[in-house]
């Protein structure tokens, strides 16, 4: 059975306010005063404080900018090749503080033996995993592969990618790392789907180290992977290519599809594994938003304080797409009791719309 045996992560430099960002979105999109007061409304409901982002402007006035044109109509508009510059720039090095947080007194990195790196937030090849391979000097002969293009979710299919590994593999030392730079895809026009996406992504990376049966020195097993996909919530949740970026549609329907699926999501996962309702201890739940957090509680009857931790992340970082996940599972490991037997549900959710789970376990 394989083990996490640790996660770590990291931000960018750039803090930036949510009512900061709210102010940059209401000059540059030129609402009147109705539409701004909306905006304002959307943005307190939001249930996030902060987030961080690889680019300075979005807390700066139109002099400071950097990234965009300092004018408030933005053009010329960054070009898709201007924002895979930026990423190619940045992805790597904020990969590496995550990793080596992640790989602080577990082992050194030339013991790794595999690389996945999982990303939706640019792409280019040579890519992530070599520019990584270089800056931390990873042997030439790691085996290496890429998940890239799945959302939210990513970070739970790359953990059954590592759990197989490990199963054809009990000597294997897995590293996965997970970054997105969300922030270069702030697109102008001001669609629902724009409007939405400009409310909720951060940038951030996290790092997993899972290993197989070979290591006797203790973490947190991986009791089983589940995912579903609703068909019917395929138009609901996409993200494609454009000249000036990655475009996302998020539509107001998915928490009331998320609230109506999960709860029988939740049972066929734990019917796989042979584990009742009663013996999860923990909810490790993606903060995609304040209301698919929502619709979880909703769809299980939980209380609100059983997500605390998804709030907590919400609060403080955005949606950074696959890393969040990683950040509210590491935070709720922090936690745990290691001597009492105790079982984390997480799952994630992205386009398809696809839901995919995962149980950790801890003690006796």
């Amino acid at each position: 059975m394989s083990q996490i045996k640790s996660i770590g992560t990291a931000v960018p430099q750039f803090k930036h306010q949510q009512d900061e960002i709210l102010y940059f979105m209401s000059r540059v999109y030129a609402f009147n005063e109705k539409e701004r007061r909306t905006l304002k409304y959307l943005y307190h409901q939001s249930g996030i404080s902060s987030r961080y982002s690889v680019l300075s402007d979005y807390s700066q006035e139109p002099a400071a900018w950097t990234f965009y044109p300092p004018a408030e109509n933005l053009e010329p508009f960054p070009s898709l090749e201007k924002r895979m510059e930026v990423f190619n720039g940045e992805a790597a090095g904020l990969s590496a503080i995550a990793i080596r947080n992640c790989l602080e007194n577990q082992l050194d990195l030339s013991e790794i033996t595999h690389l996945i790196t999982v990303t939706c937030t640019g792409l280019s090849a040579p890519g992530l995993d070599l520019q990584l391979m270089e800056l931390l000097s990873l042997p030439n002969n790691i085996f290496r592969t890429s998940v890239n293009f799945m959302g939210c979710y990513a970070a739970i299919h790359a953990l059954k990618l590592a759990d197989a590994l490990c199963y054809a593999d009990p000597s294997a030392k897995v590293l996965i790392v997970c970054t997105e730079l969300c922030t270069l895809h702030f697109q102008q026009k001001a669609t629902t789907d724009h409007i939405t996406s400009s409310l909720l992504f951060g940038d951030g990376s996290a790092a997993v180290l899972v290993t197989g049966d070979g290591d006797q020195t203790g973490g947190f097993p991986l009791l089983g992977f589940y995912g579903e996909v609703m068909p019917r919530g395929k138009r609901d949740m996409s993200w494609e290519l454009s000249s000036t970026g990655f475009e996302m549609t998020l539509s107001g329907y998915i928490p009331d599809l998320i609230e109506e699926d999960f709860k029988k999501l939740v049972n066929h996962a734990l019917a796989k594994q042979g584990i009742t309702p009663e013996e999860i201890t923990h909810w490790s739940i993606h903060p995609g938003g304040r209301k698919i957090l929502e619709a979880i509680e909703k769809s299980l009857s939980l209380p609100k304080e059983k997500l605390d931790v998804s709030y907590q992340v919400l609060r403080d970082y955005g949606n950074m797409s696959s890393p969040t996940i990683l950040f509210v599972l590491k935070d709720i490991l922090k936690r745990l009791d290691k001597m009492k037997e105790q079982k984390i549900f997480g799952a994630a959710f992205g386009p398809g719309l696809t839901m995919e789970t995962f149980i950790v376990g801890s003690g006796s």
